[in-house]
C-alpha cells in the first residue's frame, strides 16, 4: 500500500529526515514514535506533499507521488488529520462533513455511527465543540474523503483521559473496519503516548534525530535493549 525508499526531507535546506525506508501492506497500521524534534510531523507533511523530498521515493499503491499535488494525493487515497485540526469556526459539523465529501462507503451517517457525539451536535459550529469533539470532527472530515491511508498527527493531544479513551475505542473500531476492507486501507498514527500507540497499531516506526532506528512489530520494540535510549522512557 505504501512504500518509502531512501527518503530525505526538511525545511529550506535544513535536513530533518535522513534515509527512511519502510513499507505498509493493505490493512496494516503504523505508529510513528520518537522524542520531540525527531521528525515525526515532518514525515507526515512529506507524505501529504506539503514538503518536497530532497531525495527518495514515496509510492502509494505502486504510484510515485513525487510530482503529485496535495489535492491529487487526496484523490488517490491519502487522508490527513493535522495536529492543529484545521477546522473552520464558521461551519457547522454537518457543513464540515459535506464540504469535502467524496464517493465511497464513508458518508455522513457512517461518520455519525463512529462518532455519535457528532450526530448530536451536527448543527453546532466547530468553535462551540469541546476539544475532543473537535478532534472527532477533524477525523470525521478526513474520513469523508474516503481515504485508503489515513494520517493522524497527535490525535490525543490536549484531551482529557475520559475523552482520550473514547477516541481510542473509536479508532480501534476504525482500524477493524480498515482491516476488513476487501481493498485494504491503513492508518498511520503519530503519538507521544507509547502504550496507546502500540495498542492501536500493528507496526512501529521509531525516529531519532530524523533517522530511522527501528521498524517492526510493537513487541519487538518493547524487547529491544535500545528502547529507553530511543524514546527516553522505559517500556511499560
Amino acid at each position: 500500500m505504501l512504500k518509502v525508499q531512501g527518503l530525505w526531507a526538511g525545511y529550506e535546506g535544513a535536513q530533518v529526515l535522513r534515509g527512511l525506508d519502510f513499507e505498509m501492506a493493505p490493512g496494516q497500521s503504523l505508529a510513528v514514535l520518537g522524542r520531540n524534534g525527531a521528525g515525526k510531523t515532518t514525515l507526515i507533511k512529506t507524505l501529504m506533499g506539503l514538503l518536497v523530498p530532497e531525495r527518495g521515493q514515496i509510492l502509494l499503491h505502486g504510484k510515485d507521488l513525487q510530482r503529485v499535488s496535495v489535492p491529487k494525493r487526496v484523490q488517490q487515497g491519502l487522508g490527513w488529520v493535522p495536529q492543529e485540526k484545521g477546522l473552520f469556526p464558521s461551519l457547522t459539523v454537518h457543513e464540515h462533513l459535506q464540504v469535502v465529501a467524496r464517493p465511497g462507503p464513508w458518508d455522513e451517517q457512517a461518520v455519525y455511527t463512529l462518532f455519535p457525539r457528532l450526530q448530536e451536535r451536527q448543527r453546532h459550529y466547530a468553535q462551540a465543540l469541546s476539544g475532543g469533539e473537535q478532534q472527532m470532527l477533524a477525523i470525521g472530515r478526513a474520513l469523508m474523503t474516503n481515504p485508503r491511508l489515513l494520517l493522524l498527527d497527535e490525535p490525543f493531544e490536549g484531551l482529557s483521559p475520559l475523552m482520550a479513551q473514547e477516541l481510542v475505542v473509536a479508532l480501534q473500531q476504525l482500524q477493524q473496519y480498515f482491516q476488513a476492507d476487501p481493498v485494504g486501507a491503513g492508518l498511520i498514527v503519530v503519538e507521544q503516548h507509547i502504550g496507546r500507540a502500540l495498542h492501536l497499531t500493528t507496526q512501529v516506526l521509531v525516529l531519532m534525530r530524523g533517522e530511522q532506528c527501528f521498524f517492526g512489530e510493537g513487541q519487538a520494540l518493547i524487547a529491544a535493549p535500545q528502547f529507553e535510549h530511543w524514546l527516553g522512557v522505559r517500556p511499560e
